[in-house]
């Protein structure tokens, strides 16, 4: 669950608090092209407001007429679908024909928002299992990944934490990249040993500062496929002591700071701190995609940019991921 849905979740409850009925959707299945993924949430009171987004817009005033109206979920969970047929795409303005599969439940107290927001909060990660025909709500850990799951019976769904970006050095370049990872739902930590960089850092919301040594910080945190670092120091005695544990690592991203012929000066170290040739290659350096940015902010967006497409699993080749000849990622005070 992002921040975004965690969100939709406490708009829920402070609805029902003041004595609202509340029906929430959830997305568990799209076919064609559609603009939100499975997963994605809403949440519909009585009077028609609503939190939330199953379309981004294309059948939210027929979904909420249809609820308020008592069509839908009245009294236990209910499917819904959009887009069944061409016709019915163009009249909802769904894109290329798609079809969204929605499923319906009214709120109680049985619903387990609170526990279930008490978890997130605890940074734990947890499936919720919703019982269509009877409404009955479960939670148990998570053990088996994030993937939705719905048979037509029974809908799951996975919520809590599950990004992780460590940032090795706190400076003005980490702030940046900082804010922008807590926006795409990054648990962010950022390690710097250095006093003298950690000033303002215990004001950002969604980060935690870390005094202890990158390497040591590393093997705490077990980064996991979930997990990302990127090295920004300038400083080998601090950004290759980090790299040459998180090379090791399942982090599904790790990069350092500088240009290209710096990096492969660090490759070369690398090899000579029990880092093998192949985990070498799996580094990102220079960092980020070839934007041609050159401010910390424009690095900071090549940065998270890079990270999401290899997360997604997006293929990186032509410019954007061309640094011959750039000395770009080097031209940034940290």
């Amino acid at each position: 669950m992002n921040s975004m849905d965690v969100e939709v979740v406490r708009t829920a409850m402070d609805w029902m608090n003041r004595g609202h009925r509340v029906v929430m959707g959830t997305v568990v299945r799209t076919w064609g092209s559609s603009p939100r993924p499975p997963g994605s949430l809403m949440v519909i009171r009585d009077d028609g407001q609503v939190a939330g987004s199953l379309s981004g817009g294309c059948i939210e005033d027929d979904l909420i007429g249809r609820v308020a109206r008592g069509e839908l979920a009245a009294r236990l969970p209910q499917t819904t679908t959009y887009g069944a047929s061409a016709e019915e795409a163009q009249r909802f303005g769904l894109p290329c024909g798609g079809t969204v599969q929605i499923v319906l439940e009214p709120l109680s107290g049985l619903s387990l928002l609170r526990e279930l927001l008490a978890a997130i909060e605890e940074h734990r990660v947890v499936r919720r299992r919703l019982e269509l025909s009877t409404g009955s709500v479960s939670l148990a850990p998570c053990l088996d990944g994030d993937a939705l799951r719905f048979d037509g019976q029974t809908l799951e769904t996975v919520h809590g934490p599950r990004l992780r970006l460590l940032i090795i050095g706190g400076g003005q370049l980490s702030r940046y990249l900082a804010s922008m990872a807590v926006m795409l739902d990054y648990r962010v930590t950022v390690c710097d040993p250095r006093e003298e960089y950690h000033e303002g850092w215990a004001a950002m919301e969604g980060v935690t500062l870390s005094r202890q040594m990158p390497d040591d910080l590393v093997l705490a945190m077990n980064l996991d496929a979930n997990s990302a670092l990127v090295a920004v120091t300038h400083d080998p005695k601090l950004d290759d002591l980090a790299l040459m544990e998180a090379l090791k690592t399942r982090a599904f991203y790790v990069g350092a700071l500088g240009s290209r012929r710096n990096n492969e000066t660090r490759r070369l170290r690398l090899l000579d701190f029990d880092v093998s040739a192949a985990e070498v290659q799996h580094l990102r350096g220079p960092v980020g995609l070839n934007l041609g940015g050159k401010t910390p902010p424009e690095i900071a967006l090549a940065i998270v940019a890079e990270m999401t497409a290899v997360r997604r699993g997006v293929a990186l080749d032509g410019n954007l991921a061309d640094w011959s000849g750039s000395q770009t990622a080097c031209r940034v005070s940290v």
